[in-house]
């Protein structure tokens, strides 16, 4: 894969910021409509788009954050001329950084057992990071054309069950 189509010339991008039914290394599942409430009280333009979740980094905007199938899908743009956000242009032109990771408030969650995934089956979103490290290993920048597949791929799925 070349790693220069996951970010245009503009500083463009999309990815998904969390996926449904993964477990986090911090132990917690994302359902199906978690976001909605939040999506509706806030729109992308709304949710912070920050460098490793730390407020003094603010580096863009989101465009749009929407739920999907898979999770929430996500297409942001880097502000230009902003020293770290020309930095993380050409680290993730490079393939060098691709990390997503959302900060939110946990509204319900749900576990079954102590030893089981906590559900979160509503968050209140507040902001979406580009991260080194992602608390869930598949939350990454991606090419449009795998994001496209992703997409089918779940349609598929959904159609056979």
């Amino acid at each position: 894969m070349s790693a220069s189509i996951l970010i245009d010339g503009n500083g463009r991008f999309e990815g998904y910021a969390s996926l449904f039914g993964k477990i986090d290394q911090g132990g917690d599942v994302v359902m199906p409509g978690a976001f909605a409430n939040s999506l509706k009280k806030r729109p992308a333009s709304q949710i912070r788009m920050l460098f490793q979740h730390d407020s003094k980094e603010p580096i863009g905007r989101w465009l749009e954050v929407r739920e999907t199938e898979i999770g929430l899908k996500v297409r942001g743009e880097l502000t230009a001329t902003v020293p770290r956000s020309d930095a993380l242009a050409a680290l993730i032109e490079h393939g060098s950084l691709d990390g997503l990771s959302i900060g939110f408030r946990t509204i319900k969650a749900a576990r079954s057992q102590a030893a089981k995934p906590r559900r979160l089956l509503e968050v209140d979103l507040w902001e979406i990071s580009i991260v080194t490290f992602p608390m869930l290993a598949s939350a990454r920048i991606q090419p449009p054309k795998l994001a496209r597949q992703l997409r089918r791929a779940s349609q598929l799925f959904a159609s056979n069950i």
